[in-house]
């Protein structure tokens, strides 16, 4: 406990760091993924396949290797990010995939007939899925984008072995802790993680719920 007590500061910033990874990560996960989304269900064939070679890159690679590429790769290309915006753009782009695929299934499950008559009272393509299809499609995604937002969360642990302060890094000090401090630091970093999972997850309860009624 004393070991807790004299890091404290050191487990503060740590834990708004994650915190600040996890919205920040999530804010560019959800507007990439939804341009991914509605690029997949485009009629115009470039964009879907464009769409599609993305996903299925980043959702058939380690989150891992997305973090040395953009840590270790972009460099090689005159692109230099500061670690913490890079954990974002790792984080982000990765995560987008997931959520590109679970906001497609939301746009399939709505009926076709919304789209056929959106385009009957002149609607183009991009005015029926931003004011007709998404709307109702986002009501029916928000159990499985809720899922991939809270793994996001998580994901954002492997920052931690790029030399960002994360909640996770806090681990590799657990060999300077006194053997009667280990519980209480292992409990500590499993809080700081559900500090940040469990509102959401309620959150996103309430959110469905509420939708639920409105359809």
């Amino acid at each position: 406990m004393q070991f807790f007590l004299d890091n404290i500061d050191l487990f503060r910033d740590a834990f708004l760091n994650t915190l600040g990874l996890t919205f920040f990560a999530g804010v560019l996960a959800l507007v990439l993924g939804t341009v991914l989304a509605g690029m997949r269900v485009s009629p115009i064939a470039p964009l879907r396949g464009l769409a599609t070679t993305y996903v299925e890159i980043f959702r058939n690679t380690p989150l891992t290797v997305v973090f040395f590429f953009v840590i270790f790769g972009l460099p090689q290309i005159d692109t230099v990010l500061p670690f913490f915006a890079g954990a974002v753009v790792a984080v982000g782009t990765y995560t987008a995939a997931f959520v590109a695929e679970a906001i497609r299934s939301g746009i399939n499950s709505v009926a076709p007939g919304q789209a056929e008559a959106a385009r009957a009272l002149g609607l183009t393509f991009s005015q029926t899925l931003t004011t007709v299809v998404l709307p109702q499609a986002f009501r029916t995604v928000v159990p499985p984008l809720g899922s991939v937002l809270i793994a996001m969360a998580k994901n954002t642990s492997i920052a931690a072995g790029f030399s960002i302060s994360e909640v996770s890094s806090l681990l590799a000090r657990l060999t300077n802790a006194d053997p009667n401090d280990l519980l209480f630091i292992l409990l500590g970093v499993v809080l700081a993680y559900m500090v940040i999972t469990v509102p959401a997850a309620i959150a996103l309860n309430r959110i469905e719920h509420r939708v639920a009624i409105l359809r």
